[in-house]
């Protein structure tokens, strides 16, 4: 079999291309916005790409371009049933709810009036997204009435754009103060008051919807559990930030004490879904239950890398290193 491989620093290629040489498959490396992409990959019989949603190019070809090659017949990661969903909570909630899946509870909007009077009824606090961004972008606590009507007026009026200068500047600064980023890092959230991403540049604001989820206390975490070709299991608890209640991108993991529900419920949802690569999100509501707050095929590997082992799809534990690019590529050759 051969492979193509679209590469991009930082991203699962650098360990596909890894395995590739060490086990001698045969491989070539594409530009996937290439014109003649699709001419490129005649000879191969596999393609695959670790496209990113903060990448405009790749937000506007990846699954264009995947999901043709899979109706053509070329097995392609991630496939349709695995990333048609990626980066769209909305979505999620939808495909989860269809299957029954223990999802945090919802709610979309596509009208102002209907968005608005659930505002004026709901209880509070609840928690406001958009549909795309990672890293706990995009999220905020809704204390009461007033923020969410705030909120919901923007969204049906000039929107939301997809570079949130302030909130950057405040991530940068936190992340400073806690040792976990650089000085040049704050001047340049400092600059970015001035100028934009281009990213948010070319992407139009998010509007004409609105969508919450019920706020879940916990014990200060939540738990991913990442998911490969539904045979293998690894789990980090995510501890919150300080002064803050997101856990995403706070950096600060452990390892230990994750409940072995969370781990067969993950196996159960990644094989009725058939999904070749998953981290789900949970968090643990006041009755033990875990709740799914959002799903990606594609995940940071710097916390869960450092696993002590995994499960497998028996829950038999294994003490042993955790190799997501390498087992993506080997259920692939299957």
């Amino acid at each position: 079999m051969k492979l193509a491989i679209h590469h991009r620093q930082g991203s699962f290629s650098e360990g596909w291309i890894d395995y590739c040489k060490k086990n001698n498959i045969e491989y070539k490396v594409v530009n996937a916005f290439d014109n003649d992409i699709i001419t490129q990959l005649k000879d191969c019989d596999a393609f695959m790409w670790h496209h990113h949603h903060g990448k405009f190019k790749d937000v506007i070809s990846a699954k264009k371009i995947l999901f043709s090659l899979e109706h053509a017949g070329i097995k392609v990661f991630p496939n349709f049933k695995t990333a048609w969903h990626f980066d769209d909570k909305v979505a999620q909630k939808y495909l989860l709810e269809a299957i029954d899946a223990p999802i945090v509870p919802s709610y979309v909007f596509y009208d102002k009036k209907e968005a608005s009077g659930w505002a004026r009824n709901t209880t509070y606090p609840k928690v406001f997204k958009l549909k795309g961004g990672a890293g706990a972008t995009n999220v905020k606590l809704v204390e009461n009435q007033t923020e969410a009507l705030k909120l919901i007026n923007k969204a049906f009026g000039k929107g939301f754009p997809q570079f949130d200068r302030f909130n950057n500047l405040k991530e940068s600064y936190i992340k400073y103060k806690g040792g976990q980023d650089t000085l040049f890092r704050l001047a340049k959230g400092v600059g970015r008051l001035a100028i934009s991403t281009n990213f948010a540049k070319q992407h139009p604001p998010e509007k004409g919807y609105a969508y919450f989820q019920d706020f879940i206390p916990n014990d200060g975490f939540d738990i991913r559990v990442v998911v490969i070709g539904g045979k293998r299991a690894a789990a980090e608890k995510r501890f919150v930030r300080e002064n803050d209640f997101r856990a995403s991108g706070s950096g600060k993991f452990s390892y230990e004490g994750i409940d072995c529900e969370v781990i067969k419920e993950s196996f159960k949802i990644a094989n009725k879904l058939n999904l070749q690569s998953v981290a789900f999100d949970f968090v643990i509501d006041k009755n033990n239950k875990p709740l799914i707050i959002e799903m990606s095929y594609g995940f940071g590997i710097q916390g869960i890398s450092n696993v002590l082992g995994y499960w497998n799809h028996e829950l038999n534990w294994h003490k042993d290193k955790l190799k997501p690019c390498e087992w993506i590529i080997e259920d692939l050759l299957l």
